[in-house]
């Protein structure tokens, strides 16, 4: 999580933001038994995402921002394609 913090630093995100990517980065590693984001895809990406939308009824806009903050952790610090 350090990496992510500094890159986040790097490009001058808020405090709050860093917190908040952070969390969820935390949580989507949880939801997936701790596995390393570098074993995980886009499939379990979306099943994440799934389980937020239906199970926790997560509202449409938070997805699509969540949706955009996975893309961006994985290409930027996982160099996922």
């Amino acid at each position: 999580m350090d990496i992510v913090r500094e890159k986040l630093r790097l490009k001058h995100y808020s405090y709050k933001t860093e917190i908040t990517y952070i969390n969820w980065i935390k949580n989507f590693i949880l939801f997936h038994n701790k596995k390393h984001p570098s074993k995980l895809g886009k499939a379990q990406i979306e099943a994440f995402l799934t389980h937020l939308a239906v199970d926790k009824k997560l509202l449409l806009p938070l997805k699509i921002k969540l949706s955009m903050l996975f893309c961006f952790y994985m290409k930027k610090f996982l160099a996922f394609r």
